[in-house]
């Protein structure tokens, strides 16, 4: 294995509500890596798609799109879309269906995965998403795979919606999910798969202080066995996607 500039990638993948963005977001910080929120740039070029009243098959309009906005990640992980924090708009429900849907169009899928490859290339990032074990680094020395019971990521979910002021009942939120979920499995783009060698973590009666931890230690200990030492600082959460 070829040893990169920065250190090692992890790879944590899982379905919605699973716990992917919050532990990244924790594990980097522990580490001192970057975080790469790859679902946060699909939603933001789907909410620019809404806002620009742009249907998800004008593949030209999509293009455009593509070629004029900048995406980037603030020093706390929050995603910028052309300098503008859209980190609350891009959770809401409408915001995350259309991701979903813009996801399984070839043309976006590649110019973001080039994106996060170029971005993640040297090392010491945390990347989280649907694909990232998979597709994106497939050679990432380390791979996390979240799962957690659907009952449980519904409320967690409906709870994350109604502290942005959004209301939906359970029902509504498990009925999505379960959608979410058949899209993410069965499209033919880079489906939500586990990775081979990715290491599995359920989450379903974890603390998020204690899944944090399970995947700092795993870290660590992979990192031990290449000789890689850890980052003494925290680097800046930065890249722009064109």
């Amino acid at each position: 294995m070829t040893r990169r500039k920065k250190g090692i990638i992890i790879a944590i993948d899982g379905p919605t509500a699973s716990g992917k963005s919050t532990t990244a977001k924790l594990v980097a910080n522990k580490l001192g890596f970057l975080h790469l929120n790859t679902g946060a740039m699909y939603r933001a070029v789907a909410l620019r798609a809404k806002e620009e009243n742009c249907p998800k098959d004008d593949l030209d309009r999509l293009h455009s799109i593509l070629d004029d906005i900048r995406l980037s990640f603030d020093e706390d992980g929050n995603i910028l879309l052309s300098g503008r924090n859209v980190s609350k708009e891009v959770r809401l429900p409408e915001i995350a269906t259309l991701a979903s849907e813009l996801s399984t169009i070839p043309e976006v899928r590649e110019r973001l995965v080039a994106r996060q490859q170029e971005i993640g290339s040297e090392g010491a990032v945390v990347l989280e998403g649907r694909d990232i074990g998979t597709v994106v680094f497939p050679d990432a020395e380390l791979k996390i795979f979240l799962v957690a019971d659907p009952s449980v990521r519904a409320e967690r979910r409906v709870e994350e919606m109604h502290e942005l002021g959004s209301e939906i009942s359970l029902e509504e939120m498990k009925r999505q999910l379960a959608e979410r979920d058949k899209r993410d499995i069965e499209r033919t783009l880079s489906p939500l798969t586990k990775a081979s060698d990715a290491v599995e973590l359920d989450t379903t009666h974890l603390t998020i202080d204690g899944q944090v931890e399970k995947v700092v230690e795993l870290a660590r200990e992979r990192m031990r066995q290449l000789g890689i030492m850890e980052p003494q600082a925290t680097p800046a959460v930065n890249g722009t996607a064109s």
